[in-house]
């Protein structure tokens, strides 16, 4: 009798380190793909809509550390985004600092607002933690709005503020072509995605995932919940900053409405849940599906329709609860696992 499972189980472990071994070198592939997209394409549109793919896919990774492996829906994560990227802007302009210094400052200081602003408010659930999130978020981006000078420097208000060409130097994050940038954003991608899947198989991503499908249960076992979800929405909103001082040297200007508005939130969050919250590609996935439409939407309708890449968003976003409420990277993942088994059901 035990000859048979004995049997069976020899047989599968191979076939799953196959399925491994496959996808590893899928994934190893995708990312030479990435890697070889600058030297293979020329086209300066495509090139920058190829940029903000990735932009876009760190924002909602960045947003998906926290909000998606605990479950609490943040509308004011910009406002991280926006200190990165005035930070990085600031420190340039105003002490001579390289970006790249800037941007570490950043995402330290959007760390130490996280802390402040969630230690409060990490126990209210549901629509209140979010509702909380958007009044920090509006209340800081009203702020700079309105503000045109803070201990001598110049914040400019609603106007924004512009980057100095001061020369191509990488020391500077200027460069004469769009590849660089390119190359910074994908890298940073990689890192995030990796950190990801570090996360969720470490300490914290299980402390989370407990928090997130039982709060009350996970405290009585022995898990802080307000430990875990401080740590791990400070190191979303590092990461959050770092992109935001990304896309603040790579437009080479920075405004509250852009940088820090309810509309990127609101991006990075639907990104992410469309793609398949909590998981360490959906956000990939919902932003290599939305953000080219948000681009075309833009570009070729934003003139007569404004904000109708949001209506479009809203409806993708009804019919991904209705039909695939776990997200497009769930029968994605299906699909590449009946692959893997050579198209068998069992």
């Amino acid at each position: 009798m035990s000859a048979i499972p004995s049997a069976l189980a020899g047989s599968v472990r191979p076939a799953a380190a196959r399925g491994v071994h496959v996808a590893r070198i899928a994934l190893a592939g995708l990312l030479l793909a990435g890697f070889a997209l600058p030297l293979a394409v020329h086209d300066e549109f495509f090139l920058h809509s190829a940029i903000m793919v990735l932009y876009f896919a760190y924002l909602a990774s960045a947003w998906n550390l926290m909000c998606g492996y605990v479950g609490q829906i943040s509308f004011g994560h910009s406002v991280f985004s926006g200190v990165g990227g005035y930070c990085s802007v600031l420190l340039l302009t105003g002490l001579g600092l390289s970006p790249w210094i800037g941007m570490l400052v950043g995402g330290a200081l959007a760390a130490l607002l996280a802390v402040v602003i969630g230690y409060p408010t990490m126990r209210l659930r549901g629509p209140y933690f979010a509702l909380t999130t958007i009044a920090v978020a509006e209340i800081v981006r009203i702020w700079v709005e309105n503000t045109d000078l803070v201990m001598g420097i110049s914040l400019k208000g609603a106007e924004g503020l512009r980057v100095p060409l001061v020369g191509t130097d990488w020391r500077l994050f200027q460069f004469e072509s769009k590849v660089p940038y390119y190359y910074i954003i994908l890298v940073l991608v990689v890192v995030i995605t990796a950190m990801t899947w570090l996360m969720e198989r470490s300490r914290l991503g299980v402390c989370l995932k407990a928090i997130r499908g039982d709060r009350d249960a996970a405290e009585s076992l022995g898990i802080n919940p307000t430990r875990y979800t401080l740590s791990a929405y400070a190191l979303s909103a590092f990461m959050t900053a770092l992109g935001g001082s990304f896309y603040a040297q790579f437009i080479r200007f920075i405004n509250p409405e852009r940088n820090m508005g309810t509309e990127l939130s609101i991006d990075m969050a639907l990104m992410a849940i469309i793609g398949g919250q909590g998981t360490v590609f959906g956000p990939l996935v919902g932003a290599a599906f939305l953000a080219p439409l948000a681009e075309v939407t833009r570009g070729y309708l934003g003139g007569q329709f404004i904000g109708l890449h949001l209506v479009i968003y809203g409806l993708v976003l009804i019919l991904a609860v209705l039909y695939l409420p776990k997200g497009l990277w769930d029968p994605i993942k299906r699909l590449g696992t009946w692959l893997l088994r050579g198209g068998s059901t069992r």
